[in-house]
């Protein structure tokens, strides 16, 4: 599976990466959302996951747009916001799954199992 992240911190963005990799997935990383449009798009077999707390185009926005697609990837939030934050940000969307900050390895697996 293709796995784009769309993380603004560098350093959490390349730690996800690492992990990813490490359980068979292919990364492609994109610091805002407008870097994802201007690549290759998520196509369905694929995931997203989307920091909510982005720069540009917000990552609730960006969850709303990919969960629109005619063939939606998997998407998956990642934030270190507050619940409440987050039932606020994403009321009305059914992400896959959400996983909070700090990095859990085990988490990033229950939400993005191996290949």
């Amino acid at each position: 599976m293709r796995v784009h992240v769309v993380e603004d911190d560098a350093g959490v963005g390349d730690s996800l990466a690492f992990i990813l990799r490490n359980i068979g997935h292919a990364v492609i990383s994109h610091p805002d959302a407008e870097s994802l449009f201007k690549g290759p798009l998520p196509e369905a077999r694929d995931a997203v996951i989307v920091d909510l707390s982005l720069p540009g185009i917000p990552g609730a926005q960006l969850v709303r747009w990919l969960l629109n697609l005619a063939a939606p990837p998997r998407v998956v939030v990642i934030t270190g916001q507050s619940q409440g934050f987050i039932d606020h940000q994403l009321r009305g969307l059914v992400p896959s799954g959400i996983v909070r900050k700090p990095l859990d390895v085990d988490a990033i697996t229950r939400a993005l199992p191996a290949e």
